[in-house]
């Protein structure tokens, strides 16, 4: 097989190439993150144990959605740099295994989905009503998680090629359908029965499961770069060393979030405060993560973008170019990141007041109480991350998912936990700090990792 045009992503002048295969993906991002927002807009207005439930559920979701996204993350490296290579054999044998891998992950979560969704959300509160709720939302979205697991992966897939398009609208097709039926479903609309919390995990894995329909047909029909075919087709060890090489790292990486949120819960669990202020510290936790979703959502988008570009060049050899599309990429997300911190900085209390629950002033209250500080200074790290999401970018891109997994590490675990309990002991309030704190080292260690790539593989192409 042999190209009959150059490949865009070695020739097109960098910005409007940038754009053009992140604009797309950023956009997607946005509406998967507005229905992130949406869904537990719909979920507070029910009730406040129902955000409870929802909140405390999210940690094991990040979970199933690492496997998802740092599987595929892994493949979109391999194929990326295949192509760039020109070694198109491999790249279409990376895309049909990481189609069986979707698979043999949604095998794992399901038989997970059965047995710890319920224990799980019962080690943060003992209220039944929301382990009843959090352990029904779980179960549900894990056992049925195989719509996000292969559209995610085709997704990956398409955009290694440089096919922004396609994913984008999947993306947007999967959340406008959870939206349209997240309040059809859990206050029971019409002809559709109230399910409350149950309702807003059947809408979403029916929206995935709409995603993951339209991505098949369309990576099946149309004609792409790489080929899909499980005609003789075998688990080759070579390609799963590499396709692992960068998953394993990413999904360690993306765990940690989970780890990290439920840390964060479990010191608030502990902490020396009444019941009813501890619900209130989870709940605005809760509430932040699915806020700063619109921040960070869209410098993920640019990752997707720069991500094939930096990996495209580099196994084509091309340092100018791969430099430049990490420049830019800092640029833009720092921007990104710049308007989120004024926003997060300016109007904390409208924005927690999207999430205000019917009938309830008094949470209400409280809510707003322990949640403007807590965005205020949270925010002032989103710069920071800027630089360190790109930081992680590239060392993906370029087959190093060990230092963004290290990274990663530093970030949520070694040095946010452990800063956070201390800075409990003084006050809740102080304890928000270690999210500044931790980027700070973060953002150290990820400018060490690139001079030491610089020197050591860079300079030598």
């Amino acid at each position: 097989m042999s190209e009959v045009t150059p490949n865009k992503m070695g020739v097109k002048p960098m910005f409007p190439l940038l754009m053009g295969m992140s604009l797309p993906a950023m956009f997607s991002m946005m509406i998967q993150a507005l229905y992130n927002v949406v869904d537990s807009i719909f979920v507070a207005r029910y009730s406040p144990d129902a955000l409870q439930a929802v909140s405390l559920a999210y940690p094991m979701q990040m979970v199933l959605i690492s496997f998802a996204v740092g599987t595929a993350v892994g493949v979109n490296s391999l194929i990326a740099r295949r192509l760039g290579a020109k070694d198109y054999h491999e790249a279409n044998t990376a895309a049909t295994t990481g189609l069986v891998l979707a698979v043999i992950d949604w095998l794992v979560f399901l038989m997970l989905g059965l047995t710890v969704a319920r224990p799980f959300i019962s080690l943060f509160t003992s209220n039944p009503e929301v382990i009843r709720d959090g352990g029904g939302y779980l179960t549900v979205v894990m056992c049925i998680s195989i719509g996000m697991m292969i559209s995610c992966m085709c997704e990956k897939i398409l955009q290694s090629t440089g096919n922004m398009i396609v994913p984008m609208l999947t993306q947007t097709l999967g959340a406008v359908v959870n939206i349209i039926f997240d309040p059809l479903l859990i206050f029971g609309i019409g002809p559709f029965p109230r399910l409350g919390v149950l309702g807003a995990a059947i809408a979403t894995v029916f929206g995935q499961i709409c995603s993951m329909t339209f991505i098949l047909i369309i990576l099946f029909v149309k004609k792409h770069d790489v080929k899909i075919t499980f005609k003789g087709f075998r688990m080759q060890k070579t390609v799963l060393k590499n396709i692992y090489a960068v998953s394993f790292p990413a999904i360690i990486m993306q765990s940690l979030g989970s780890v990290m949120v439920s840390g964060i819960n479990a010191i608030i669990s502990i902490a020396n405060i009444t019941a009813e202020y501890a619900a209130a510290y989870i709940n605005a936790f809760g509430i932040y993560f699915k806020l700063q979703s619109f921040i960070f959502m869209p410098v993920f988008g640019l990752s997707q973008g720069v991500s094939p570009i930096i990996g495209y060049n580099f196994g084509a050899r091309n340092k100018k170019r791969m430099y430049a599309a990490f420049r830019m990429g800092v640029v833009i997300a720092a921007i990104i990141m710049a308007a989120g911190t004024l926003l997060f900085q300016l109007a904390p209390e409208f924005l927690l007041s999207l999430f205000e629950s019917d009938n309830a002033a008094a949470a209400n209250m409280l809510l707003a109480e322990v949640g403007v500080p807590m965005l205020r200074i949270i925010s002032i790290s989103f710069m920071m991350a800027a630089v360190g999401i790109m930081f992680s970018t590239l060392f993906q891109a370029v087959g190093k998912g060990f230092y963004s997994m290290t990274m990663s590490v530093l970030r949520q675990l070694l040095v946010l936990l452990p800063v956070a309990f201390l800075l409990s002991k003084i006050d809740m309030v102080t304890m928000w700090y270690a999210f500044p704190i931790a980027e700070v080292f973060c953002l150290i260690v990820g400018i060490i990792f690139f001079i030491i790539m610089r020197k050591k593989v860079f300079n030598k192409m």
